[in-house]
């Protein structure tokens, strides 16, 4: 073998070589970002979570799956359900978790957000069954806190953090919707009835004791009679015809009397 043939040989090996060792270098660099962490296996065996930053691995003896550290929110599919009354209902909730053990995130569950949403499907039924309609509807804010106890309980041996669970929407049937706005026409009508009978037994008292000051003293029911007349007067111009009251033309004939007595 010439010599040239030889050096160009030896040349193509150790490019060879050379490409064999920068591909090796680049798989056994990662970098992991702020957010993330990185569980590292050797050889099958857990070592451990890493990062953030740069960091390597043995190539062909150590393998890493990263976990993301953020909180996800995650949508729960619209879920029928009958509640405790026997009302048939369809409710969709969301979600927020995050990670906050990625070691058992990846070595206990095999899809952590997949398993998560089962379980929020399957509690989100299982609470609405157990809850009445009104409830539902009026203190959503203790079925949530309930929800989220419920799916943390389930999830915390995944090293998932459930924070939050939020129900959206509750459809009901439209048959429940008419019922209910009838109930609410009917509630607003009796409210309206009973405001109204309170005003009317409010004016009863009030006229009832106008009618006492008025029996005690007699002169008042006169000067309310002239006080109407001066009204009407007032609103049209014309002339009134009124029947003189009794009791003022005895007043006068009783002054009368007592000025003829005293001049004989």
């Amino acid at each position: 073998m010439s010599t040239p043939v030889f050096l160009a040989n030896w040349l193509w090996a150790v490019a060879l070589v050379a490409a064999f060792v920068v591909i090796l270098a680049f798989s056994a660099v990662k970098i992991v970002q702020e957010y993330e962490r990185g569980v590292v296996f050797r050889l099958g065996r857990l070592v451990g979570a890493r990062g953030p930053g740069l960091f390597f691995l043995i190539p062909g003896m150590e393998r890493m799956v990263k976990v993301d550290l953020r909180t996800i929110t995650m949508d729960v599919p619209a879920q029928e359900a009958i509640t405790r009354d026997n009302v048939t209902v369809k409710v969709n909730a969301v979600v927020y978790f995050k990670v906050l053990n990625p070691e058992d995130a990846v070595i206990r569950v095999l899809d952590f957000v997949r398993a998560t949403s089962m379980i929020a499907q399957t509690t989100l039924r299982s609470v609405l069954g157990q809850s009445d309609l009104d409830e539902l509807l009026s203190q959503r804010d203790r079925i949530n806190q309930q929800l989220q106890q419920i799916i943390d309980e389930q999830t915390e041996p995944w090293g998932i953090k459930v924070s939050v669970v939020e129900i959206r929407d509750v459809e009901l049937p439209q048959s429940m919707q008419r019922a209910m706005a009838r109930q609410a026409e009917a509630e607003r009508e009796k409210r309206a009835k009973i405001i109204h009978a309170q005003g009317e037994y409010d004016a009863a008292e009030r006229l009832s004791e106008a009618a006492r000051i008025i029996g005690a003293q007699p002169a008042t029911l006169q000067l309310r009679y002239l006080q109407t007349l001066t009204e009407i007067a007032a609103e049209k111009n014309s002339t009134i015809i009124f029947p003189l009251p009794l009791d003022l033309v005895n007043a006068f004939l009783a002054t009368q009397s007592q000025d003829g007595a005293r001049a004989s």
